[in-house]
């Protein structure tokens, strides 16, 4: 099941989710609206790799904006921090955005349960494109879990501002375990 406007604002009120700042105005019929934060990173190296944290710069936009450019992967984030103990959140690009051409997820749309902190948002344009701080970017849906809950105590909790990828933490513990 997925949580309507009015019970969205009920369990941010009563705590079940957070959403901070909340203002009722960005609350749709079955999703929440987030908006652009004002920080953007970009990776500097030309050869990614997964192994190894990657160098990155970072931008902030300012009040005439900043326009990001096609071939190019920015990753910005939430200016509200969200999370739930009991709702599984999912973030998905605004309509209005798509039509610009902006492709705000690539691959990580779903959230987990007992994470809390500013999303981090993978951010494509199709041409070139100025986006804002503050500008309503995405929206969070929220569906009711069943079963026994695993609060996330994963690598990205409580993020603020865009984290890149931390995927070599992960196979340093793998190889810790290893040993």
């Amino acid at each position: 099941m997925i949580l309507t406007g009015p019970e969205i604002t009920a369990a941010a009120r009563d705590g079940r989710l957070r959403i901070t700042p909340f203002a009722a105005d960005q609350v749709n019929p079955n999703s929440y609206n987030v908006r652009l934060g004002p920080t953007l990173i970009t990776y500097t190296s030309t050869v990614l790799d997964a192994h190894r944290p990657n160098p990155t710069r970072e931008t902030t936009i300012g009040p005439d904006g900043h326009i990001l450019q096609p071939g190019e992967l920015y990753l910005g984030h939430t200016l509200e921090v969200v999370g739930s103990d009991t709702f599984v959140p999912l973030l998905f690009g605004r309509s209005s955005v798509g039509r610009l051409g902006l492709f705000v997820e690539i691959t990580a749309p779903i959230g987990d349960i007992g994470f809390h902190g500013q999303w981090t948002l993978m951010l494509t344009p199709i041409r070139p494109l100025r986006v804002y701080a503050g500008m309503k970017i995405g929206q969070i849906m929220f569906f009711v879990s069943t079963g026994a809950i695993d609060l996330y105590r994963g690598k990205y909790q409580a993020a603020t501002g865009p984290q890149p990828s931390a995927y070599w933490r992960d196979l340093a513990r793998l190889r810790a375990v290893a040993s």
